[in-house]
Order: C-alpha cells, then structure tokens, then sequence
C-alpha cells in the first residue's frame, strides 16, 4: 500500500515541477529578450559613434550583457575573426548551433540580426539592428499579454494533471 502513496506522490510531483519548469522557461525567454534589446541599445550606440568593427562590438556587447546570450555574442565575434565562414549569418549560426542554451524566440531574433549584419553601411545596419529590437519589443509585449495568469495556469495544469494520473493509475 504504501507503494502506491509512494508512486503517486512522484506522479503527483513530477508533473508539478512539469508546470513549474514552463514558468521558469518563460521567465527566461522574457529576461533573454530584455538582454538583447540591451546589446541592441549598445550596439547601435557604438556604431554611431566609434564605428566599432564588427567582431569587437560584439564581443563588447556580449561582455555587456554576459549570460546565455553574452556567450553567444562572444562566439560570434570569435567566428567573425577566424573568418572560417562566408558570411555574418553563416557566422551566427554557428554560434548559435555552438552555444544552445538560447531561447526559441530570442534566436531567431539573433538569426534575423545575424542576416543583417554587416551587409550596409553605418546606416543600413542601424536600421537592422532598429527591427530587430522592434521584433524583440514585440514578442516581450506578446508575452507580457495576461502573463500571470498564464504562469499561474501553467502551475495549476502541472499539479492537476498529475492528480488526475494518480486517480487513473489507483
């Protein structure tokens, strides 16, 4: 018998941290679109005025921003000097495909940056950078749309379902 509690407590739990788990990863794709919209500001502040090279400006705004998406920039730049591949979107999906851990939404943004990148003048590349952090502001405000009840109903559905299993599975 005490098998049985035993099962449905795990049955029970491991659908909560189900639930659980997509509330942390939407609260991570918010916080790694907010870091990109912060690289973008700085990125576009840099060109403006420095005209930094593109290798170094992303490596100073992946130290900018540090984390999943900081490591990424970094990579990028390391691709971007080795000048292995053709291009700054062949460049950026490898760094992409190298680092992982970078949420849907956030790369593909990084992806549509990446075709932007370094094919126009000062102008044309502060008009790339200007959609994407668009696109970004977009998608957070998409998230942000009845976002605590989304999350609390991600939580709930986690912990009923694994009632429900316990009652079928008793």
């Amino acid at each position: 018998m005490i098998e049985k509690w035993i099962g449905a407590a795990l049955v029970i739990g491991s659908c909560g941290v189900t639930g659980f788990s997509m509330v942390a990863a939407h609260k991570k794709e918010e916080n790694a679109l907010r870091q990109l919209i912060r690289a973008l500001d700085y990125m576009e502040c840099e060109l403006q005025y420095r005209l930094t090279p593109l290798p170094e400006l992303c490596r100073q705004a992946g130290g900018e921003v540090g984390g999943t998406l900081g490591q990424a920039l970094r990579l990028l730049s390391r691709e971007l000097e080795c000048q292995i591949l053709p291009d700054v979107e062949s460049c950026m999906n490898a760094a992409l495909s190298a680092c992982g851990d970078l949420p849907e939404r956030t790369g593909k943004a990084m992806r549509r940056l990446g075709a932007s990148l370094g094919r126009f003048d000062l102008e044309g590349q502060l008009k790339g950078l200007e959609s994407v952090r668009s696109d970004c502001r977009e998608e957070l405000k998409q998230l942000g749309l009845h976002r605590d009840e989304r999350l609390r109903s991600y939580q709930t559905l986690g912990l009923c379902a694994g009632a429900a299993l316990t009652i079928l599975f008793i």
